[in-house]
């Protein structure tokens, strides 16, 4: 593997890391949002992440978003007759977003956000190492 190619399966990882965070924030911002313009509250979304063999050496792959789907759980409902987005039995649905487990999604894609940039420093470190044994 050269070292563009490191830099080149890194940098797919800093993608990825980053919908990673943004997907998990933007869930923990919409996590009381009973009323969407689709309508109905907030459905938490999930990012798919696949490999993707290179094309230059298929034993090595980048990641890619896939996809970004709902979450398929369902809906929390609470009791509050008094809510405007209350039904007749008087129950408010709640968006489908787990707090903690969103917490620990935005540490976990910001750790892998870290790994992959410290990747991208080592080699740029080496990079320049071999640069100066060749002067």
């Amino acid at each position: 593997m050269n070292l563009l190619t490191a830099l080149r399966i890194a940098s797919t990882g800093l993608t990825a890391q980053r919908v990673r965070l943004n997907i998990a924030s933007m869930n923990l911002a919409n996590a009381q949002v009973t009323r969407t313009a689709e309508g109905g509250p907030y459905r938490a979304k999930e990012v798919v992440l696949e490999a993707h063999p290179l094309e230059e050496d298929p034993a090595l792959a980048e990641v890619r978003v896939k996809a970004i789907v709902d979450d398929p759980s369902p809906f929390k409902e609470v009791y509050d007759p008094s809510h405007p987005d209350a039904d007749e039995r008087g129950m408010v649905k709640y968006p489908n977003v787990d707090v903690l487990t969103e917490m620990v999604e935005l540490l976990s894609a910001g750790r892998a956000y870290e790994a992959n940039l410290t990747v991208i420093t080592l080699t740029r470190d080496l990079a320049v190492k071999t640069l100066d044994l060749l002067r």
